[in-house]
């Protein structure tokens, strides 16, 4: 083959190359919104008892530490949580962002599985938010002169649980015209939520009062 063919070929390849990148890197329309409906009961479905949270937390969770200076050394032993494509961490007043590797791994899950429950229903995507995570003993009684619901004997002393916010979302393109309702969007959550604890791989309150799920990873 000549020269000026190769040269001509190498064109034609490079124009191929642009067209395909171009078509691949457009999006695709999204479809018609469908319907989001949860066929449960958040109190039934999520009504794992303290004892069942406390078990969980006690067997593969810190020592629990009585201040803020005996939370930096277990720190080493867990991974902080810090806002990401798939979740908020709210300021936190009486807790610290930090949790055991396998509580951190499922917080991931979460906020991957209930984008992909979105997008799946034709939904706009949102970040779900972090509310609580891992609280000393000294956070625990502070917070229980502002809110006297809030247990002594809790879990979030282990660093395996957290509270994930069922009346607040981000919205992660403002542009997007399509709002979706945080009833709709707890909706999403709860099937999420659900199909996790069916897997064993967590228990879940629903607290009403909080507006949270209540959250501890298991064994």
């Amino acid at each position: 083959m000549g020269k000026g063919k190769i040269y001509y070929a190498g064109l034609f390849m490079l124009f191929i190359l642009c067209v395909s990148q171009t078509a691949c890197s457009r999006k695709e329309p999204r479809g018609e919104l469908k319907r989001i409906w949860y066929n449960g009961s958040y109190n039934r479905d999520f009504n794992d008892l303290n004892e069942a949270h406390m078990k969980a937390a006690k067997k593969i969770g810190i020592k629990p530490a009585t201040n803020r200076d005996e939370a930096e050394k277990s720190k080493k032993k867990m991974k902080q949580i810090e806002t990401n494509a798939y979740y908020e961490v709210e300021p936190l007043t009486h807790s610290i962002p930090y949790l055991v590797p396998k509580a951190h791994d499922l917080l991931a899950d979460i906020g991957r599985n209930f984008q992909d429950s979105l997008y799946n229903h034709n939904a706009s995507l949102y970040k779900i938010k972090v509310t609580s995570v891992t609280r000393t003993v000294d956070d625990i009684q502070k917070l229980r002169k502002k809110n006297s619901n809030s247990s002594e004997n809790s879990a979030h002393r282990y660093g395996t649980t957290f509270d994930v916010s069922w009346v607040r979302y981000t919205k992660i393109d403002e542009s997007d015209t399509l709002n979706i309702d945080s009833d709709r969007l707890k909706m999403v959550l709860a099937m999420v939520l659900r199909d996790l604890k069916k897997e064993k791989r967590c228990y879940i309150k629903h607290e009403r009062k909080q507006g949270c799920f209540h959250i501890t990873v298991r064994d």
